[in-house]
């Protein structure tokens, strides 16, 4: 009868490490220099375009995708870091098709960086997207209400 009352406490701990579970995770912090190189040695550009960064593909680019800028929303860091290493994990419901893989992956995912992007690469890589991103609050449209008396 203990052993069943322990196991019953112990069991609610057991999904802690459930890969879908909502705590994040954090890397080592990365150079924000050495991202916007791996952003070069990567050719990132082939497919998106970062301001700074005036490198030219040779080539047919999959896509034109601009990256940083202004937006009314942070990205976080577990986003950047899921956007680089499973770009297929969320794709914008209007993003073109033709910048799609068939059956719904993202080219860059067909690419494989994973297999040759090394961690230090995408810490600083990420590092160096966080610093494109300037976060503007969105225009609040203002409202009334009359109480009636």
């Amino acid at each position: 009868m203990i052993c069943c009352a322990i196991a019953m406490l112990a069991l609610p701990g057991c999904g802690q490490f459930d890969q879908k579970a909502p705590s994040g995770f954090r890397l080592p912090d990365g150079n924000a220099v050495a991202g916007k190189q791996a952003f070069v040695s990567l050719r990132c550009y082939a497919c998106h375009q970062i301001e700074g960064v005036s490198e030219k593909f040779d080539g047919t680019g999959a896509a034109d995708i601009r990256l940083g800028g202004e937006t009314t929303r942070v990205r976080t860091y577990g986003e950047l870091v899921t956007s680089i290493i499973n770009p297929s994990h969320r794709i914008a419901p209007n993003y073109p098709r033709d910048s799609v893989a068939p059956g719904g992956q993202s080219l860059m995912e067909v690419a494989s960086l994973n297999g040759v992007m090394t961690v230090q690469q995408l810490v600083d890589l990420v590092a160096f997207l966080q610093a494109q991103y300037k976060v503007q609050p969105p225009d609040l449209t203002p409202y009334t209400y009359t109480y009636p008396f």
